[in-house]
């Protein structure tokens, strides 16, 4: 069974995300070994290469205003906003069927929501825009990738306790009536901690991986990593 690196980085700024992401999609593409990233973000709004200009109805510097960054991006999607208390997940993987890998990502959100007491169900049947993970009618899970030279990037945002009223100021995945929710607003008294390694494992058995735990700071050493397995996901 392949290896999966997991890796908890903790609270990280969106841009020094992205630009991890990028050094890491280069040593997979080199042949390294495949990783996922688990993080939350400063608050921040992020535009793909479908948003438009009325995603943000309030304007760039209203929204910087109250404290949330907007960054474009060459993810696919729409806009999408990260903040405290949501968990994102980078998996740095090779990808041979987009449309496959994102099913399997929405079946482990799914699962790892299930055990929290969450039923949720994935949508991306229904379209491009309703992807990502549904608790009826209501969205708790989004997933955006890119995909370069068979790897990929970006990946899934879970809402768990983070603050939703940022999702209500602007058009959030293209979708202007849709209704967002979390982990804590469905009832389940997950927190994020506990949330984090119930994902990581289900992740990683979904895509037939074996999850080894390593730590920020043997991320990016080359080769392959000695696991740690006293971290605490």
């Amino acid at each position: 069974m392949p290896d999966l690196l997991v890796c908890h980085l903790g609270r990280v700024p969106y841009e020094e995300g992205l630009e991890l992401q990028e050094r890491l999609r280069s040593r997979v593409q080199e042949g390294g070994p495949e990783v996922l990233l688990l993080l939350e973000h400063d608050p921040v709004y992020t535009l793909g290469r479908r948003s438009e200009e009325g995603d943000l109805p309030l304007g760039e510097e209203w929204c910087r205003a109250q404290g949330i960054d907007v960054v474009k991006t060459r993810r696919g999607g729409k806009l999408t906003y990260h903040g405290p208390g949501q968990l994102v997940g980078y998996p740095i993987m090779r990808v041979g069927d987009v449309p496959a890998f994102v099913a399997a990502m929405e079946r482990s959100i799914v699962e790892a929501l299930g055990e929290a007491g969450v039923a949720a169900r994935p949508r991306s049947h229904e379209g491009r825009e309703w992807t990502g993970v549904w608790v009826e009618d209501r969205k708790i899970a989004s997933i955006v990738i890119h995909v370069s030279r068979g790897v990929s990037a970006h990946g899934f945002a879970v809402n768990v306790d983070n603050d939703l009223a940022p999702f209500t100021w602007v058009v959030a995945c293209g979708l202007p009536s849709v209704a967002m929710t979390s982990v804590a607003q469905e009832g389940s008294p997950e927190g994020l901690a506990c949330f984090r390694k119930r994902m990581a494992y289900r992740f990683a058995q979904t895509f037939g991986r074996r999850q080894r735990l390593i730590s920020p700071e043997r991320l990016e050493i080359a080769g392959r990593p000695e696991p740690v397995g006293t971290l605490d996901l």
